[in-house]
Order: C-alpha cells, then structure tokens, then sequence
C-alpha cells in the first residue's frame, strides 16, 4: 500500500467481519502495509453480547495493537468466547510514531460530545463506530492506552458504577475517576455500556502490552460484570484537573521572552502524594501553567505559587501522566492533579514526595 497521508486516515473507516490478512504479525509503525486507516473488524464468538477493544487511538502507544494481536493468536484455533469489535485506529500517526499528525484531531478527543471537533472527518468515523457498538449492545468497551512518562498500570473511569468498577479492578488496583474532557471514548460511553480506559505505561514493553492482553481475555470469558464486587481492592483516584503549559511559554530555558525549564526527572512522581512547596521547575514567567477543572475554569492560583523563580505546589497533590516530552505536553498536557477518595491498602499508599523542596 501507498503512505497514507493524514486526509486519507481522517476520511475512512474501513469495517471487516475477518482479520485482515498480515494484521497478526506487523507492528504499529508498518501497519499502514496491511490497513489503509482506521479500521473497525467484528468476529464472532460463542455467546453473548460483543466486547469492543480499541488501540492504536494515538499512533505512538503500541501496547493495544500488540496486545489485540496476542489474543487473536491465542484463539486462532478456537473460537472466542463472545463475539469480538476491534477499532484499530490513527494508522498514519503510528506510521510516523506520533500521537497524530499535525492536520489531524485527537481521535480520542472526537467522540460524541466532543466539543471542539464535531464536524471534523476524525468525528464522523467515530460516530459511526459508536452507533454501531450501541446498536450490537455491546457487554464492555476498553480503550488501550500507553503513558509518555513513567506511570503504573491504572484504568481511567468516568462514573462509579459497579460493572464498571468491577471491570477497572481486573487490569489494575488502581483507577482514576475522570469526568472532564468531553469527546474521549470512555466519557462518550458512559452510562451507556460499561466502559473503561487503560494506562499501560509506556510504549514498546512486552509487560504492558501482556497486560492490557490479560484484561482482553479475561472479559472476554465473562457471563457477567456482576460476578464479584470490586469491593476495597480498587484505589480511585479522582482528577480534578488537567495541568497544561502556556502557548507562548517556550520549554527552555534560553532568552525567549517567556520560557519554563522543567525537572528532568519529573516523570518519575506520578501517582506520588507531593507535599506543598514542591518543585516543578523555573521559569521566567509568574505563571506558566493552566491548570483546567472540571468546569473549565483556570485555577493555577489555587495549586502553584511563583517563588524566586520557581513553580512550586500550594498544597499536596497526586499527579499522573507527568510526561518532559515537549510534544506530548504541546498535544495534549503535561499531567493532571488528583485526590484520593478510595485509600490504597495499608502498606501501598502513594509516596510522599517533595517536602520542602526549595
């Protein structure tokens, strides 16, 4: 096949009841030999309603295609066990390792409720695999995620219900109740069919990529999301926003009019409790930050202070998704803030970190 370019990937789905040939065995970044874009395949199964299992929504996160390939492998010879809806997505992204191209929208920003980008084509091929996994009724929905920085493996929810609950504590003992951003897969079917987000951390890990192919397997077996409670063995998290970096705050530290200078290492504390005063890095701005609430109003004031040239927290925070990747921040963000409304069992309680740090 000819290199897609980013219009052929944003105006075609390609729908197929079969696996297409050479899908088993070619990775994320050659995919675009085997589909020529986004692509929905349906398989049978033996009973019961369908599981619909998306990845590659993001071209540089592989676990969810690598994962997607291990169980179609692993019931070659048999079939499955319910009937299977698989959404490969953004082919010409992960043709170039990236996110998305720079012509394209998020295409897990595009789904019914999206805001920004209802008319977009990345919008119109959502909609239409939304339609059709509500009309199949489908028994779950999970989307496969990579981290750009360093994470454990946490599911992302967007409402307390107990099949969805139960589904978050097969992947994970941790999740993260998120209810903002309108136009993400979860969020578009919540409350509709239990549905679920998984973080796999980071990207080309054959652990991550196992994982998220557990979880597939597993719910694939299922009769019922009612079968055990999630009880106390799932620690949720809440978020109550999302930090982004200004548009004309440059990511160095150079003699641009307006520059920040992140922490090297700052990738290494999420999920970590972080005391007030801790430091995020310098800059030259008295506020480089958004930081974006549930309501979608700015509230940096309430979470970072400018001292001495320094970004530092207000109070104590549990951030996830902290990424130093420029692109990723200008793309997407930098990392969001959360509270604890479940505990962690004694002994696994998130760390503290950044006591004082000056």
């Amino acid at each position: 096949m000819a290199e897609l370019t980013g219009a052929q990937a944003m105006t075609t789905l390609t729908v197929t009841s079969s696996i297409p040939d050479g899908l088993l065995d070619t990775s994320a970044r050659e995919l675009h030999h085997v589909l020529n874009g986004p692509t929905l395949i349906e398989l049978e199964g033996e009973r019961g309603a369908p599981l619909f299992v998306s990845g590659l929504m993001h071209g540089n996160e592989d676990s969810g295609l690598v994962a997607i390939q291990k169980v179609l492998r692993k019931f070659a010879s048999r079939a499955l066990p319910r009937p299977l809806m698989i959404l490969i997505g953004n082919v010409a992204a992960a043709q170039q390792g990236m996110r998305r191209l720079d012509e394209q929208a998020d295409f897990n920003r595009v789904w019914p409720g999206s805001v920004d980008h209802q008319r977009s084509d990345e919008a119109r091929i959502m909609a239409r695999v939304h339609r059709r996994v509500i009309e199949r009724e489908a028994f779950a929905a999970v989307d496969i995620h990579n981290n750009s920085g360093r994470n454990p493996h946490y599911g992302v929810i967007c409402v307390e219900d107990e099949e969805v609950m139960m589904l978050a504590s097969l992947f994970a003992p941790r999740a993260v109740l998120f209810r903002g951003l309108p136009g993400t897969q979860t969020a578009s079917f919540s409350g509709l069919i239990p549905a679920l987000t998984i973080e796999c951390g980071q990207s080309g890990e054959e652990a991550n990529a196992q994982a998220a192919a557990r979880l597939v397997e597993s719910v694939l077996s299922l009769r019922s999301l009612k079968a055990r409670s999630a009880g106390e063995t799932l620690t949720l998290f809440h978020t109550l926003a999302q930090v982004r970096v200004r548009s004309d705050v440059a990511l160095c530290h150079d003699s641009t009019p307006s520059w920040l200078s992140l922490e090297d290492d700052l990738d290494l504390h999420n999920f970590e409790r972080l005391k007030s005063r801790f430091s995020f890095g310098e800059s030259n701005h008295p506020m480089p930050f958004e930081v974006i609430n549930e309501s979608g109003q700015d509230v940096a004031d309430e979470f970072f202070e400018f001292d001495a040239g320094s970004l530092k927290l207000t109070r104590p925070i549990v951030p996830a998704m902290l990424t130093t990747q420029e692109r990723i921040i200008r793309q997407d963000c930098l990392c969001y803030f959360m509270e604890e409304l479940r505990p962690e069992p004694t002994g696994q309680e998130p760390r503290d970190r950044g006591a004082g740090q000056d």
